[in-house]
């Protein structure tokens, strides 16, 4: 029966094989959607005050490359910035409750019920300690992405097996030792998933931050160009940060893989 399944698979022609293939099928959605994106506003299907051509957007947006290549440049730099205080400080913070029986049992509840709290409606209270500006949403974005880091980093030391904690207490290990060499292998894959909603939420919350309150960044312009019904400006804004939402979802994607081969040797090794 597996075998004649397997011979029917291979026997398909080439060019299904392809048609029918992950890549092809999702080439085929982003040049509907482009191809929508096109069409809509020029047969009039949407008002081009809503939405721009696809074309126009792009030529215009090239044609203020600088204005926004400048901008973007201030959001990343504030991102970088961001995720270190998000997905650094989440998974050492992480690790101490997730490790420390006390600190689990006092402030895990709390954690969890702040993460529950939509945190824009807390974003006057970030302008008003530090200011407009790139301080005030570099701490919101990092706040933003803090918690699910920190929730994701906590459960994945829960689930660590007591049977490793006890034999290398036996064997005379320090506190540091065990969180380097048992616990953060075993608790990789939760880790590496608060990594991949921290990251995406860090960016969320900078490009709202610059929406909200800022002066410079890609959700500024966005914001800026949106009160001028710029409307093909907006768009070319909202282009560059799905390119850089992309580029980030790929490098967490390249990490996962890579700790995927990494993961059960360092499990077996302990």
């Amino acid at each position: 029966m597996s075998a004649g399944a397997d011979k029917t698979k291979d026997e398909r022609p080439f060019w299904l094989a392809v048609v029918a293939s992950p890549m092809t099928m999702r080439l085929a959605c982003l040049g509907a959607i482009m191809l929508f994106w096109e069409l809509a506003p020029r047969m009039e299907w949407v008002s081009p005050v809503m939405l721009s051509t696809l074309s126009s957007t792009v030529m215009i947006g090239f044609a203020n490359i600088d204005v926004f290549l400048a901008n973007l440049g201030v959001t990343l730099g504030s991102l970088l910035l961001a995720l270190v205080i998000a997905l650094g400080g989440g998974a050492v913070v992480g690790v101490l409750l997730g490790s420390i029986h006390p600190l689990r049992n006092t402030l895990l509840p709390i954690m969890s019920s702040i993460y529950a709290v939509p945190l824009v409606v807390i974003y006057p209270v970030f302008t008003a300690w530090v200011g407009i500006g790139v301080e005030s949403k570099i701490l919101f974005g990092g706040v933003y992405g803090f918690f699910p880091m920190l929730l994701a980093t906590a459960a994945g030391i829960r689930t660590v097996d007591a049977q490793y904690m006890l034999a290398a207490r036996s064997m005379g290990a320090t506190r540091i030792q065990m969180i380097v060499h048992i616990m953060l292998p075993a608790a990789l894959p939760s880790v590496i998933s608060g990594v991949r909603i921290g990251g995406a939420l860090t960016a969320i919350g900078v490009i709202v931050a610059e929406m909200m309150a800022a002066t410079a960044g890609i959700g500024f312009l966005i914001t800026q160009n949106r009160t001028m019904f710029n409307t093909a400006e907006v768009y070319f804004g909202v282009l560059l940060v799905v390119v850089l939402a992309g580029t980030i979802d790929w490098l967490i994607s390249v990490s996962e893989r890579r700790a995927a081969d990494w993961y059960p040797q360092k499990v077996k090794a302990i």
